[in-house]
């Protein structure tokens, strides 16, 4: 059911598009994490404070993108547990700069009620900033 939202494991289809969103990457979203986290260090609330860490500009958080990840897997199935979300980080995600949050169900197992996910974060290019796999579980009926 790409596209759509899913209750239960009979409803997902190997191949299937989870729903992309494009996630708040704006100063104000990553300061206020920031703040709530304790990682309010100009790498991630400051373009000019990251510059002279060496980065191209402010940072969002790690846990901060794989939170987006999370929000897609939870737009497309809203009652689904994740078990597991395992990222590699390719590149710093930009803050202030649009990003997409996309993932693709790549291995359904009814009789553990279990999905594989390839979840990717990537930039305005299309370059691959995140990637990785997430497994979440759903209703069997």
């Amino acid at each position: 059911m790409s596209g759509k939202t899913v209750s239960a494991i009979a409803d997902v289809e190997f191949g299937a598009q989870l729903p992309s969103f494009t996630p708040d990457t704006s100063i104000a979203a990553t300061r206020r994490f920031g703040r709530h986290v304790g990682w309010n260090t100009p790498r991630f609330t400051d373009h000019e404070g990251a510059r002279k860490e060496g980065l191209p500009g402010a940072i969002v958080p790690g846990v901060m993108s794989q939170g987006f990840l999370g929000a897609m897997i939870h737009r497309w199935a809203p009652d689904a547990e994740i078990v597991a979300i395992d990222t590699v980080f390719r590149a710093p995600v930009l803050v202030d700069r649009p990003h997409t949050i996309t993932g693709v169900v790549t291995d359904v197992d009814e009789d553990a009620g279990t999905v594989e996910i390839d979840i990717t974060v990537a930039n305005e290019a299309g370059e691959t900033r995140v990637f990785g796999t997430a497994t979440a579980r759903l209703s069997k009926d």
